[in-house]
């Protein structure tokens, strides 16, 4: 007989990421596929990052800086804060799981506006713990009255992704103050920002970190995978109040980010070229997708990320492989509650008229009419 896992564990719906290219294109027998579907850099990773990492490469027999001196000071230094209040993590998705850990007790609540990023619900099912999603207001923007309506006393995170990862929707300044003030101290407020370096031009979008060295206790997420394009080396980054910081040292791995990843976030964070060369490509580039989709029988979302969440007029799942034989990778989000939508990257020019090509090819078909035969490839 085999051990039963927890039983919170046998309830777990796992994370399932996007295709990776080579599968894809195995299974439909081409070549040249785009990958639109994790929110990636089109334009690769930091070039100075890249060097660096080579040649921290060189040195992988030796375990890294358990936790990350050089670049917590170079964070800490950036963002006017102290090194101790920085946290380093395997991307941005493992400091959400050692938060969760952290606070969360079997049976306690993570509070969150519906939709959230969905390694919340993960790592809170892991924890053994209950994640309460509270629906939105138009345009998926956060209910602040809701969510202070619904804080109770088993409640000990209250998570925001800002923006949020499908639907686009944030936050904005005055909501998260508003948010801020008035949670219960037994409530640790936790705001993922992966895609802050895209939004942050936005005037109403705020940036956590204000409120943090105002003095207002929560944790705030961001991470080297998107404005970088470190994604593959998974690191990234927290900030919070000095105790909150120590509490999650308690238990993160000790070697939880290698020395490449490290060596190679420290340069990309010098790297003002690429960085701003990525920020150009997603405001050009999303701006087309949004007016080429208007134009087209379907419903894009705006976003403040290097993402669209896009809503057909049928279920997706059945259209799915269409945009894959045709070397065009998306990701479904049935997960997430959209059964008719899918999540589109904002790729480089090439890449996105590759993709309105394979929609343009499943339009012509008459695969998004609601009465379309499911398409033989689907079955």
């Amino acid at each position: 007989m085999i051990p039963s896992p927890r039983p919170s564990v046998s309830k777990l719906a796992p994370y399932v990421p996007g295709r990776p290219i080579e599968e894809v294109e195995a299974e439909y027998g081409i070549g040249g596929a785009v990958k639109l579907a994790s929110n990636e850099n089109p334009l690769g990773p930091s070039p100075r990052a890249v060097a660096a990492a080579l040649t921290a490469v060189r040195e992988v027999n030796r375990y890294p800086d358990g936790s990350g001196t050089v670049l917590r000071r170079a964070l800490a230094a950036r963002h006017g804060l102290s090194p101790d209040q920085v946290i380093l993590g395997g991307g941005s998705s493992e400091l959400i799981d050692i938060a969760v850990r952290t606070y969360l007790e079997p049976g306690d609540e993570l509070l969150a506006p519906a939709a959230i990023f969905r390694m919340f619900p993960v790592a809170v099912g892991r924890a053994g713990g209950t994640i309460v999603e509270v629906p939105t207001l138009a345009g998926f923007r956060p209910d602040v009255d809701a969510l202070l309506a619904r804080v109770g006393s088993r409640t000990r995170i209250l998570a925001l992704a800002n923006p949020n990862n499908p639907t686009g929707g944030y936050a904005t300044r005055g909501d998260l103050e508003r948010l801020l003030r008035a949670l219960p101290d037994h409530v640790l407020p936790v705001v993922d920002e992966a895609y802050f370096e895209f939004a942050r031009e936005t005037g109403d979008y705020p940036d956590a970190l204000d409120a943090l060295r105002g003095g207002r206790p929560l944790l705030v997420l961001r991470t080297f995978s998107k404005l970088h394009g470190l994604a593959g080396l998974r690191i990234g980054y927290g900030f919070a109040p000095l105790e909150v910081v120590a509490a999650m040292n308690k238990v993160r791995e000790p070697f939880n980010t290698t020395s490449v990843a490290q060596a190679a976030a420290l340069a990309a964070l010098d790297d003002a070229e690429h960085a701003e060369r990525t920020r150009a490509l997603v405001r050009t580039e999303r701006a087309f997708l949004l007016a080429e989709l208007a134009r087209r029988p379907v419903t894009a979302h705006p976003s403040l990320g290097n993402f669209l969440l896009v809503d057909l007029p049928v279920p997706y799942a059945p259209v799915d492989p269409e945009f894959a034989r045709r070397g065009v990778i998306l990701r479904p989000m049935a997960g997430w509650g959209f059964p008719r939508s899918f999540r589109l990257s904002v790729g480089t020019r090439d890449e996105n008229v590759r993709f309105l090509g394979a929609l343009d090819d499943v339009i012509g078909a008459g695969l998004l009419r609601p009465e379309a035969p499911v398409p033989a490839s689907a079955r």
